[in-house]
């Protein structure tokens, strides 16, 4: 019936190679082959197992019944709903007799002695002429299934370990603005809106993606990449700033606006290492990276701090302010600026304040020296 040097031959690379124990398998393809007896000779109510052994190749089929206490089997349904509305109590015993899935408790103790409630009594079933190259087929399949779901974990754990780091790939194809992005063992979609605006990539390219989510789905894993996500512009830094891998210094929060600019604000953990410093290197060497890699997006380096009008007022460079009057219980910050500094204090579109505003976690007002409000970004 089967080709037995060929299915030891699979098993033991599924285990070797995947880790998916031999007996794993065996059980499956039992499992498989009762159904697929069940489908084609079987009736409706029986339980089938198959005894599938491994060293002759043979398989035994078995119906299995279950043994019911007489006084609380029901021949019809009628009976049973009726012995349910009457009940005094529930009682979770009572079934509906099927001859194909029960055998009362006499009946079963002439099989079996010591037979009681509950039990499995089995029923050898009758081998079939033609049921070699379905059970054949059926094998095949569940091993094929196997590795399958065997690659889909794998790849799942491989990359569930990686998610929230940056991967990098070669683009397979763009479709509707979409990237799609072959990482060696699965393909990433990089959709058009976690893309930076006017970036182009072609066919066989290069290119690096923050892994922000795997996903499990019906048609396999799924992961979900990123190079607009404000994670991106720190794991970039992350990789040229070894005193933020060490805890030496540490990102406290990011605006950006990808392909334009961004906002960080950075904290020491050592009183003897500057983290601004340390962001931007020697000669800007190490934010010069990080911009060359966002497509020469702007980015402006902060030292964080605890005191909120002294982090709003470093928020707002390179824009220089008079005064500052803080809202605690409203989080909103008032920031008088000279005429002179209006349009950096705001930026282009408002991008500066509306930067400021989310780096801080603030709803900031600008108004001039005069007194007029000038802009307001939360």
């Amino acid at each position: 019936m089967f080709d037995l040097k060929v299915i030891n031959s699979v098993l033991d690379q599924l285990e070797e190679e995947r880790g998916i124990p031999k007996e794993k398998v065996i059980e499956a393809i039992g499992e498989a082959l009762a159904f697929a007896y069940k489908k084609e000779y079987g009736k409706r109510g029986q339980i089938i197992r198959a005894n599938f052994d491994i060293k002759t190749g043979s398989v035994e089929m078995n119906q299995i019944k279950i043994v019911v206490d007489n006084s609380k089997v029901f021949m019809n349904k009628e009976d049973l709903e009726k012995a349910i509305e009457t009940a005094e109590e529930d009682d979770d015993d009572r079934v509906l007799f099927n001859t194909e899935h029960h055998i009362l408790l006499p009946d079963a103790k002439k099989i079996k002695k010591d037979a009681v409630v509950g039990d499995e009594i089995i029923f050898p079933l009758e081998s079939k002429n033609d049921y070699g190259r379905i059970a054949s087929q059926t094998a095949k399949q569940v091993i094929i299934q196997k590795i399958r779901e065997a690659e889909r974990n794998s790849v799942l754990k491989e990359f569930g370990e990686r998610e929230g780091d940056i991967i990098t790939g070669t683009v397979q194809r763009i479709e509707r603005g979409n990237i799609f992005i072959d990482v060696g063992r699965a393909v990433g979609i990089l959709p058009y809106e976690e893309q930076i605006p006017g970036e182009r990539f072609g066919q066989g390219e290069r290119i690096r993606s923050y892994l922000y989510k795997v996903e499990d789905g019906p048609k396999g894993v799924a992961l979900r990449l990123s190079r607009s996500h404000p994670r991106f512009l720190i794991k970039l830094f992350e990789n040229e700033v070894p005193e933020l891998s060490s805890g030496a210094i540490e990102i406290k929060s990011v605006a950006r606006e990808a392909g334009s600019r961004s906002k960080v604000a950075v904290v020491s953990n050592d009183d003897y290492i500057d983290p601004v410093g340390s962001l931007v290197g020697q000669r800007g060497v190490r934010v010069a990276t990080v911009t060359s890699e966002l497509g020469g997006e702007k980015i402006d380096i902060i030292e964080w701090s605890p005191d909120s009008a002294e982090f709003i007022e470093d928020a707002l460079s390179p824009a220089k302010i008079v005064s500052i009057n803080i809202d605690e219980e409203n989080r909103q910050a008032s920031v008088v600026v000279a005429e002179d500094q209006q349009s950096l204090a705001i930026g282009k579109g408002g991008q500066n304040v509306r930067l400021a505003a989310k780096l801080t976690g603030w709803r900031i007002d600008i108004k001039s020296i005069e007194g007029e409000k000038l802009e307001t970004a939360v």
